[in-house]
């Protein structure tokens, strides 16, 4: 008797589920990096179960195809983050993945007009919000010149970053054992070294021209780990930000309004709980390409 008690409950409690609004009309992730030791994978599977939505895209570098060329990383974590996004089409969220320059090995599809189920993967898309804004919708590697004409100079600065990144986890460890806030080098870096704030403002600045040439009212973009809300010259930027770092997500309300949530405080207590059922491969003669 308890077990079918225990049954119809379950039950009910699904069908309120399904009959609820979603918190949020769309939601917006980018730079995920699946597949690199970097990925804060525990923290956004968290985040995807604890926020849905009508609309969910994936604005590009969602796995980390050039590191996974060098050596092969894929902990249960990041395939934990695949079946909570699965999960979320199966009941009926709409999933876009805009292709990335680090997951450019999807664009080949994209002529197919490739779409499972309710996953459709695309180079870029048109989002209208709910209060009538037509918002472009890329990755953003397209208005970065060094990835587009420089491809080496590209993958070395993967490299330094990686290596910055790998400093920053050291940093964060021992500071978590003092008590203190996690603090981001990398984000310190990016405001403080002038060609960094010179190379994010060239960015947005040829993010907005090319929306105002199409009409269009705002962008969403990642690329650059740096998430924001701003007007440029008339136009609204936003950047989704990153999980590798600043573990941030762009969402945007029932009535069109849009915000920017910012994870990256919870970030110990996710990496207390560790990764298990790592598996890592390091394949031999493989040439990285762009």
């Amino acid at each position: 008797m308890m077990k079918k008690e225990n049954m119809k409950n379950r039950k009910s409690k699904n069908k309120q589920k399904k009959n609820q609004q979603p918190q949020y009309r769309t939601i917006w992730i980018s730079d995920v990096h699946l597949g690199s030791t970097g990925s804060q994978a525990n923290l956004l599977a968290r985040f995807l179960k604890e926020h849905d939505s009508e609309q969910l895209y994936l604005v590009g570098d969602i796995i980390d195809g050039w590191r996974l060329k060098s050596k092969f990383y894929w902990p249960q974590s990041h395939s934990n983050v695949i079946r909570r996004i699965l999960t979320r089409a199966k009941r009926g969220t709409d999933v876009i993945y805009i292709t990335g320059n680090h997951d450019d090995f999807l664009r080949r599809f994209v002529d197919f007009n490739l779409q499972m189920g309710n996953i459709k993967i695309v180079n870029e898309a048109v989002h209208e919000t709910a209060d009538g804004r037509k918002l472009m919708v890329t990755h953003g590697d397209m208005f970065d010149v060094v990835t587009r004409y420089h491809s080496w100079v590209a993958l070395a600065g993967d490299a330094a970053y990686n290596g910055l990144m790998k400093v920053n986890g050291t940093l964060n460890f021992a500071r978590r054992r003092l008590g203190l806030p996690y603090w981001s080098l990398s984000d310190y870096a990016k405001r403080k070294v002038k060609t960094a704030v010179n190379f994010i403002g060239d960015f947005e600045e040829s993010v907005a021209h090319e929306c105002k040439s199409r009409g269009l009212d705002g962008a969403v973009c990642g690329h650059i780990h740096n998430a924001e809300i701003r007007e440029i010259n008339g136009v609204q930027y936003y950047n989704t930000g990153d999980w590798v770092d600043s573990c941030t997500a762009l969402v945007e309300n029932h009535d069109g309004s849009m915000e920017l949530l910012d994870w990256s405080d919870k970030r110990f207590v996710t990496t207390l709980q560790g990764d298990s059922n790592v598996v890592e491969l390091k394949p031999q003669n493989v040439a990285q390409n762009a």
